[in-house]
């Protein structure tokens, strides 16, 4: 295939993640023609309810997905903590690569977490991020915020919110360099499975994945298939609060530590598990989890949404 067509959603994080691939593919393969195609999804045109209660971020991939079936684009890339742990049938996620910094971020001019008065408002879209912040520091009120990243930030400037929580690795990506960002320790607030990494959705069995694989990081790829398999374990997709990341040892060996909360922070189940296949840790992992209460709780949450 000469000529590649990336499907994309328009907000400015979504074309650089697409421009960013489009620069890669032709690095790798000077002699094709990489284009973008861009669209407006059900997720961004949907702005008055928190994602959890309208479908989760799947709204924002399935015009992507449809573009690719119905034969007008060939790829999509996708920051991967937005997709599901299983991949729709038909479709395969052969790269993940490009990981940058895993930590959110608390975004607030009054300081860090442990600075904020009591009773700040939190903006936060993640049941993730609110019940690990309300773990340490229930008295804060975590609040729902939807829009992209340009959009959450005018909310904070306008004083909507005294803080909100972004990804690190979207800021650092869109260039956005504040003096009142709060790097949250992977031990404060224990990111989403795949956050960081970009990953590249084609059609199955397309001969696109060997254009693809002079890309691959085979590393990050086992690091984020390790986390993914935490969500793909428990049944959770990223609208539960269901945490997890895995990185190489010394010695070469892969550590995950994933964790579940429930919706108040009250109770948080961890667990850390250390060895060489991804998906075996995933399983030893998410074995560890339910033996600890895990499933109760997502249970409780799944109830509660309904």
């Amino acid at each position: 295939m000469k000529h590649i067509r990336i499907a994309t959603r328009e907000s400015k994080l979504a074309l650089w993640q697409a421009r960013f691939l489009r620069a890669q593919l032709l690095a790798a393969h000077p002699d094709i023609e990489v284009t973008l195609v861009g669209m407006s999804t059900k997720g961004d045109r949907w702005l008055d309810a928190p994602l959890s209660e309208i479908g989760g971020k799947g709204l924002f991939i399935k015009e992507l997905e449809v573009a690719m079936l119905d034969g007008r684009a060939d790829m999509a890339v996708h920051s991967v903590k937005d997709l599901p742990a299983v991949m729709p049938e038909g479709f395969s996620l052969p790269l993940i690569a490009f990981r940058d910094d895993i930590r959110d971020v608390l975004v607030s001019a009054k300081g860090p977490l442990e600075a904020l008065p009591v009773g700040a408002r939190i903006g936060s879209s993640s049941l993730r991020r609110k019940s690990q912040i309300l773990a340490i520091r229930p008295d804060l009120e975590v609040l729902p915020i939807r829009g992209n990243v340009g959009t959450r930030l005018e909310k904070l400037d306008s004083g909507e919110f005294d803080g909100i929580v972004l990804a690190a690795a979207g800021l650092a990506r869109l260039e956005l360099h504040r003096d009142d960002l709060h790097p949250l320790s992977v031990e404060e607030c224990l990111p989403a499975p795949g956050q960081g990494a970009l990953g590249v959705e084609i059609l199955q069995d397309s001969p696109l994945e060997e254009l693809l694989a002079p890309l691959l990081d085979s590393q990050t790829s086992a690091c984020v298939r390790a986390e993914r398999g935490i969500s793909a374990g428990l049944g959770a997709d990223c609208a539960l609060p269901v945490a997890a990341s895995a990185h190489f040892t010394s010695s070469q060996q892969i550590q995950l530590s994933a964790l579940v909360a429930d919706a108040d922070g009250a109770k948080i189940v961890r667990s850390t598990v250390t060895g060489s296949d991804p998906l075996t840790l995933a399983d030893e992992a998410v074995a560890q989890l339910l033996a600890n209460g895990a499933g109760e709780i997502l249970d409780r949450i799944r109830q509660d949404k309904h």
